[in-house]
């Protein structure tokens, strides 16, 4: 059996969630589906960055881990630590599996249809079909928004060219002691792992801890790195643990669009290349292919030419200059270590401003960088 509708989005985390959210305000039939039954666990440190939080229309007390208006970074290398706060929650702990049900949920009372355990086999001319089942899904525009590893873009015929960056992360519990020591703030450790850097975030009765390696040609043993980050952290006894290894896009695509299909949040490349953050700018990725659709009237070219415009707008100008500052920041640490013992607290305060949405990584970098450690940057 074959239905039809004029949007049809794979994928229900956050990018593709808040896409069937905006589009069901738009009133446009869309139909969200995933390989999985909601709720699904899943691998994410679940830090949800105020820019990303304040796209979000309705209330999501109910599902918060926690909320954090302080941030600690340290710097191993130099035993340095910054301290960023402001009066509202900075990062805010969700867990993937109930923060993607809730956004999922919000479209669906707004009228979006969900289809579950239904794995998408194949893309041709516009229909989508499944692997245990004779239905089919026609639809004007296919949205991809299965995450990191994106097996349905690779259905679509999309070649591959984002840089995807190794991690590991635990979910531990932890003695009443450490915990209470830990759950204190959004912990951030620099050189955590070489050319790279480790997280500690709490969530009501656990620990997220997790390394992640920006430079994947550094030789990568993450369950050491991370071990050794437990240990720096004063972990020694450990209740009960479960790890996940998995990996980040920090580059766009060169191709966004094939037919007429798109992809946006992590199957488009757009996580945070700095800090590896995903969430928001899945968010904001799902807005904007909303916006495009519908000002492009549901006509592919049309929503095409909309979608590219908007996300050099406001997403890929930020992306590359992100790039080029974590080459710097996780490659070069020499330098990087005499602008952090110079100018280190500015640079987490402006950090904390992207964090807000206040402000954007400044497209003069290289030339303020340059300035303030009076050295040629020529290899930026």
């Amino acid at each position: 059996m074959r239905k039809n509708y004029e949007v049809a989005i794979i994928g229900t985390g956050p990018s593709g969630a808040f896409a069937a959210y905006n589009l069901a305000q738009k009133g446009i039939p869309t139909v969200i589906i995933d390989k999985e039954t909601l709720p699904r666990y899943k691998i994410c440190g679940g830090g949800l960055v105020y820019r990303g939080r304040k796209m979000l229309d309705f209330d999501i007390d109910e599902i918060l881990e926690g909320e954090f208006s302080q941030v600690d970074i340290f710097v191993k290398d130099k035993d340095v630590h910054f301290t960023p706060s402001r009066d509202f929650p900075v990062i805010s702990m969700v867990m993937r599996d109930t923060f993607d049900e809730l956004l999922v949920k919000k479209a669906q009372e707004l009228g979006a249809e969900l289809l579950q355990n239904s794995e998408v086999k194949s893309i041709e001319n516009g229909v989508l079909k499944f692997v245990n089942s004779e239905d089919e899904i026609e639809a004007k525009i296919i949205v991809i928004a299965d995450g990191a590893l994106s097996p349905v873009s690779k259905l679509a015929g999309f070649e591959d060219d984002r840089l995807l960056i190794p991690a590991i992360e635990y979910e531990i519990e932890v003695p009443e002691e450490d915990f209470k020591r830990l759950s204190k703030s959004v912990r951030f450790d620099i050189d955590a792992a070489p050319f790279g850097y480790g997280w500690c975030f709490p969530k009501n009765n656990h620990l997220s801890v997790g390394v992640g390696v920006l430079k994947t040609k550094a030789k990568v043993k993450l369950k050491d790195y991370c071990a050794s980050y437990m240990k720096d952290l004063g972990i020694n006894t450990i209740i009960s643990e479960t790890s996940h290894g998995f990996v980040i896009p920090i580059t766009p695509r060169n191709e966004l669009v094939k037919g007429n299909c798109f992809v946006i949040g992590d199957a488009a490349g757009f996580a945070d290349p700095i800090v590896a953050e995903g969430i928001s700018n899945a968010l904001l990725s799902g807005k904007i292919i909303a916006e495009a659709i519908s000002d492009g009237n549901l006509e592919v070219e049309k929503t095409k030419e909309k979608y590219i415009e908007k996300v050099n707008e406001k997403l890929i100008p930020e992306l590359k200059i992100g790039i080029k500052l974590a080459k710097f920041f996780y490659e070069n640490t020499t330098i990087r270590n005499l602008f952090v013992k110079k100018f280190g607290a500015l640079a987490a305060e402006r950090l904390t401003d992207v964090f807000l949405g206040k402000s954007t990584y400044p497209s003069d970098y290289k030339k303020k960088l340059q300035e303030k450690l009076k050295i040629s940057l020529s290899w930026m």
